[in-house]
């Protein structure tokens, strides 16, 4: 048995989207940019598909814009926005995807960038938001939950704050995406990914509301309304599509119900155990943990050889040995932040699976603090 815990990382592509996808692996070859035949049903394809996610997010067809991630999407919104100009001012968090901190590293040449701090429980300081706004601010840019910890921000508030403000927000809502409705009444724009909703790797979506004046991040022919040059990926936007289809905010209860389970008895009957982010204010999916006097990449491993699979933290991160930018931004020194691991449920997970998970990770955890 083979148990899958990382789906924060990735998901398992759903048998339906596959299907729809094949196609255009092998017959259906034709560009999407030709005029003969195969070219158009191909464009009519993608259209399809564009329409469904538009449809789902409440927004225009025009608004969404197919690239070939979210970390790309990410790039493209701060990049595509905040180079227009210069020595103007943009405002994070601490706590962002790798691929929004280190875009807005690289704008630091051109603008002042400003980073907020979070809480213990991984929230924005919505006082430190009010007062970081300058006339100088054009965009903020905050995940709606965060990869790491699950925590769930206020973007509701958070986005009224910016239109009072006249600033433009952008949200990564790689994670939530799925898992948690999303309005979008105050968003300018918003970082989507197929292959955390059971969807192909290789395929995320920027919305841009009408409106918004923003530059492309890759230059080529007049793809995606000329904002996003490059040769369509007809196979992996048609199973975006599928999965967006697929999704059903009712399979969270269950999945909640398996996250509520596992964090009662991890906590419970793990000594010196402890949860990162908050309890109540986190995604359906996430459980991130810390054992006292244990290295997390230690337990990962061992899972591992029981064939339960997690992760240390982002699966953007792994393979580095610095510590965890989310862990300390919550306060943790750096022992503790280095014992942590994230596990994150699927559709496809069974209390099972939970229970077995937790009597390995007891023993596990057990073994590690011996040899110390």
């Amino acid at each position: 048995m083979e148990i899958y815990l990382d789906n924060a990382a990735t998901t398992k592509v759903d048998d339906t989207v596959l299907k729809s996808m094949l196609p255009f692996l092998k017959d259906k070859y034709g560009n999407a940019s030709s005029i003969y035949r195969i070219g158009e049903e191909n464009r009519e394809k993608i259209e399809e598909s564009r329409n469904k996610i538009a449809k789902f997010l409440g927004v225009n067809n025009n608004e969404i814009i197919f690239t070939s991630s979210g970390s790309e999407a990410n790039n493209f919104a701060l990049k595509g926005v905040m180079l227009r100009e210069k020595n103007k001012h943009v405002i994070t968090t601490k706590i962002e995807h790798s691929s929004v901190l280190n875009t807005c590293k690289y704008l630091e040449k051109f603008h002042k960038v400003t980073y907020l701090d979070v809480n213990e429980e991984g929230f924005v300081d919505l006082s430190q938001l009010k007062k970081a706004i300058s006339k100088d601010t054009i965009l903020v840019s905050v995940q709606s939950s965060n990869n790491e910890i699950g925590v769930i921000q206020d973007i509701k508030e958070i986005g009224k704050i910016c239109k009072k403000n006249k600033v433009l927000l952008h949200v990564d809502a790689v994670q939530s995406f799925g898992k948690t409705p999303l309005d979008l009444k105050n968003i300018d724009l918003l970082t989507i990914s197929a292959h955390k909703i059971y969807g192909p790797k290789g395929i995320g979506v920027l919305y841009v509301k009408d409106g918004v004046k923003i530059d492309p991040l890759i230059h080529g022919g007049e793809q995606e309304f000329g904002l996003r040059g490059g040769t369509e990926n007809v196979a992996n936007i048609v199973g975006f599509g599928e999965a967006v289809e697929l999704i059903n905010f009712k399979e969270q209860d269950k999945i909640i119900k398996l996250r509520e389970l596992l964090i009662k008895r991890v906590l419970n009957e793990i000594p010196d155990s402890f949860l990162n982010g908050s309890l109540d204010k986190r995604l359906s999916n996430n459980a991130s943990f810390g054992f006292k006097d244990v290295y997390g990449e230690d337990v990962v491993k061992h899972l591992n050889y029981n064939n339960v699979f997690c992760s240390t933290g982002s699966a953007c991160t792994q393979g580095t040995v610095e510590v965890s930018h989310v862990l300390k931004s919550l306060g943790l020194n750096d022992k503790d932040a280095r014992s942590c691991i994230r596990m994150t449920l699927g559709k496809y997970n069974t209390e099972k699976e939970v229970k077995f998970v937790v009597e390995n990770l007891k023993i596990v955890i057990d073994s590690l603090r011996k040899v110390l």
